[in-house]
């Protein structure tokens, strides 16, 4: 993590960003959010996972950990391309409210257009036959998942005839020479061109991307459909256990996520095959890695399938170090952050400590309980430091949901005058103390939320934890963009020396 210098970011998930299309993408907003990022003095962008979406539109229960979301793809660069006509993509523009992100009429409107794009892409035959090539341990999987998905009406795998739940040679063979599956190659061809041009667009403009990795896969996936071995599944392809925490500062019911439990010693006879090219995978899309629940690979919270609630379960034994080194060794070059929030013990202390790797301090999280190791003068220069996380509030919806004692402390830490503290918008008093206060500190790498730049209040929050309707919905306008005050915080990255990459 050395090769971090001192420097700062943003957090704005690709969903959030400005655009025509009624979701955020790889057009034109991404220039403006790097002219954004430069002139407030910030060479770090990071974003939520990038691959596919599922339950609840999250980006943390998608349907392959390895294939894009298609509804990044920008219907402009298609017309530029020559795939679609211009009308067609005007079919795309949402004439809805700009500042939330409307899932269903993105995913109506850009697989149309998508279907469209796909009848021309006999031109590219050989460049998407190198690209299959290329991905073979995944996209085979993830286009055979997708069209039987269809096929089925949306069914999940274990709700399929026995042939294609099973894998039945003669009926993959089908699948594997239809129309369908040739799209859904060429849906990931185009996705990875786009967001190829992206990454090398922001590092032509000095700015890294900070990418996020869910530590489970969904039930419903071509993940588990197509590799049903690596997970903790009985005789009949059912969990045996599945994936959740235990109460923590986000639910006193713990959080009960459902997902399927990995086989330990599954991954570790074959020498961690599946989550190194996993993390390969994640490495081609992003310049540093934020992996998710890292506690896991210390101990993992084990859940029975029936408990109604995440309370009931136990620790158990993760991949610990040696799937660390073999990590290291594989990936000798990559650059990862451990998010070790929620319940840590020693041994995940431990664990982190023989990594290296840094891990993150959340401001928000500080002021709770005595003298935290969230709070800005406890930090350490080996850390990652937030104001919030895309699972807090915004930090102004925090403050005017404090009690009164607690408010007073958090305004007398960040030196910030009570009057007017609770006033949002770009001149927020008490969120650019908050921010300025974070940016002072001693970690290496200082990450804000776009929305608490702007101060937001709680209504643009991305996502409440245990939650299940109306998150990840939040969205920015260019408006939002000019107006944050760029300059002020161009100055304070420039004072305490965040100003660079």
């Amino acid at each position: 993590m050395n090769k971090i210098n001192r420097s700062a970011g943003v957090l704005l998930n690709v969903s959030s960003l400005p655009s025509a299309y009624g979701i955020g993408g790889f057009g034109r907003e991404i220039n403006e959010l790097c002219d954004f990022l430069l002139r407030g003095g910030f060479h770090y962008w990071q974003i939520l996972p990038l691959s596919t979406i599922g339950l609840g539109d999250s980006p943390y229960s998608g349907q392959s950990a390895f294939a894009g979301n298609y509804l990044y793809i920008d219907p402009d660069r298609l017309v530029e391309d020559g795939y679609v006509d211009r009308r067609d993509a005007e079919e795309c523009i949402y004439r809805g409210e700009p500042y939330v992100t409307d899932y269903a009429f993105a995913r109506g409107a850009k697989r149309a257009l998508l279907k469209k794009a796909f009848l021309r892409a006999g031109e590219h035959a050989e460049e998407i036959a190198a690209f299959e090539l290329k991905h073979k341990s995944w996209i085979g999987d993830y286009a055979a998942y997708m069209t039987l998905k269809d096929r089925y009406g949306g069914l999940p795998w274990w709700q399929w005839e026995d042939r294609h739940k099973l894998r039945d040679k003669a009926a993959m063979l089908e699948v594997k020479g239809s129309e369908e599956y040739a799209f859904y190659v060429f849906e990931q061809f185009i996705f990875d061109g786009q967001w190829g041009d992206v990454k090398r667009y922001l590092k032509s403009r000095d700015i890294k991307i900070i990418g996020d990795m869910p530590m489970y896969v969904s039930l419903d996936s071509s993940d588990v459909w197509g590799a049903p071995e690596l997970y903790q599944l009985d005789d009949s392809l059912s969990p045996t256990a599945v994936a959740g925490v235990p109460p923590d500062y986000f639910s006193e019911e713990g959080q009960l996520w459902g997902n399927p439990l990995y086989d330990i010693d599954y991954h570790v006879k074959t020498g961690y095959k599946w989550w190194i090219s996993r993390l390969t995978r994640a490495c081609e899309w992003y310049d540093v890695l934020r992996i998710d629940h890292f506690r896991a690979f210390s101990r993992y919270w084990s859940v029975p399938v029936d408990a109604p609630t995440a309370k009931t379960g136990e620790w158990k034994e993760g991949l610990g170090l040696p799937f660390l080194k073999a990590v290291s060794k594989a990936l000798p070059d990559a650059l990862f952050i451990a998010e070790d929030l929620g319940i840590i013990d020693d041994a995940t202390r431990k664990l982190l400590a023989d990594s290296g790797l840094p891990g993150m301090r959340v401001m928000q999280f500080g002021f709770e309980d005595g003298d935290s190791a969230h709070l800005p003068h406890n930090f350490d220069r080996h850390c990652i430091g937030y104001t919030a996380t895309h699972d807090n509030n915004t930090t102004l919806g925090w403050l005017q949901g404090l009690n009164s004692d607690t408010l007073d402390y958090v305004l007398r830490y960040i030196g910030c005058d009570a009057f007017g503290w609770g006033n949002g918008g770009y001149g927020c008093k008490s969120t650019k103390a908050f921010i300025k206060k974070l940016l002072e500190s001693c970690c290496t790498l200082a990450i804000v939320p776009f929305q608490d730049m702007c101060g937001f209040g709680a209504d643009c929050r991305m996502n409440t934890p245990g939650v299940a309707d109306n998150n990840w919905r939040y969205r920015a306008t260019y408006e939002n963009f000019g107006g944050v005050d760029t300059a002020f915080f161009n100055s304070v990255n420039s004072l305490y020396g965040r100003n660079r990459i």
